[in-house]
């Protein structure tokens, strides 16, 4: 129908007339409450956000020279963070010489990536950036 008699239509409901789909010709358009049309659209937006389950990155410091005790207390406390479907980033800090030896440090990121490998999986491997080695664990689905 024309625009002019498809407001008079509206105005006649007391309802607006809205423009659904403008490229099209003709142009589609719908008559309803508009306040009502965004109110329930807020409300969906609303109860999809709820829905969403923001993913957070823990991060577990570990060092080169790290104790048998020590490192189980860290991966009780990974497996804390998996088991709340948290991501977790092992990061490694060389402090002083140890930096020479970096593969005694990638030995113990491994060890203790052998020891959540029941829980977790591997999101990105060992990478190095100054002192300081880190890779990130995610929980298994």
């Amino acid at each position: 129908m024309p625009p002019s008699k498809a407001l008079q239509v509206a105005r006649d409901a007391s309802l607006d007339l809205v423009e659904i789909s403008p490229g099209v010709n003709p142009p589609i358009c719908k008559i309803l409450d508009w306040g009502k049309f965004k109110y329930e659209q807020q409300k969906q937006e609303q109860s999809q956000k709820k829905k969403q389950k923001n993913v957070e990155v823990k991060v577990i410091r570990l060092s080169a020279k790290i104790g048998e005790h020590d490192l189980a207390t860290k991966e009780k406390q990974a497996r804390k963070f998996l088991g709340e479907n948290d991501k977790v980033k092992l990061s490694l800090f060389f402090k002083g010489r140890e930096i020479t030896h970096k593969d005694l440090g990638e030995k113990v990121l491994r060890n203790f990536i052998t020891r959540l490998e029941d829980i977790a999986k591997v999101d990105t491997e060992i990478s190095f950036s100054g002192r300081e080695i880190s890779i990130t664990l995610s929980p298994n689905k």
